[in-house]
């Protein structure tokens, strides 16, 4: 198990990382000093979410790396399960945050909040609603 784990947390954590670095160079263009101070407050959640999210996804990896070969490996791939999931979680927030930000900087429309849900529900059934379905309906007991 911990070998597919590390494999999953490879994929969210390289989509984490490109989304993190993206967003520390936001600041430093021209175009924040125009943002609002609703939009800089926006921008300064999505940083901090997508900061949590990157620790959270690295975790496992700093796990690994500090108890190999201490026999702990069940409870190591239990932690980093839980890492994992609490990564993926906050992914999903930063990724929120940051199109809730980037629509509200490109358009003026009053459907950018309703377009953002949609999204955001989409995110919940593909990450969370069809694995859990998956995972009741075919698991044997």
């Amino acid at each position: 198990m911990w070998g597919e784990l590390i494999q999953e947390v490879r994929v969210a954590q390289t989509g984490v990382q490109i989304l993190f670095g993206f967003l520390l160079t936001v600041v430093f263009t021209p175009r924040y000093l125009e943002l609002t101070d609703v939009d800089r407050g926006i921008y300064i959640v999505t940083v901090v979410l997508g900061a949590c999210a990157t620790g959270a996804l690295i975790g496992p990896v700093s796990l690994h790396r500090l108890v190999a070969g201490r026999r702990v490996k069940p409870q190591a791939v239990q932690w980093a399960s839980r890492m994992t999931f609490v990564g993926l979680v906050l992914l999903l927030a930063t990724m929120t945050a940051a199109l809730l930000l980037i629509l509200r900087v490109a358009t003026d429309g009053g459907f950018v909040p309703w377009l953002v849900s949609a999204v955001v529900l989409w995110y919940a059934l593909c990450w969370f609603a069809v694995p859990m379905w998956t995972r009741r309906r075919y698991t044997s007991r």
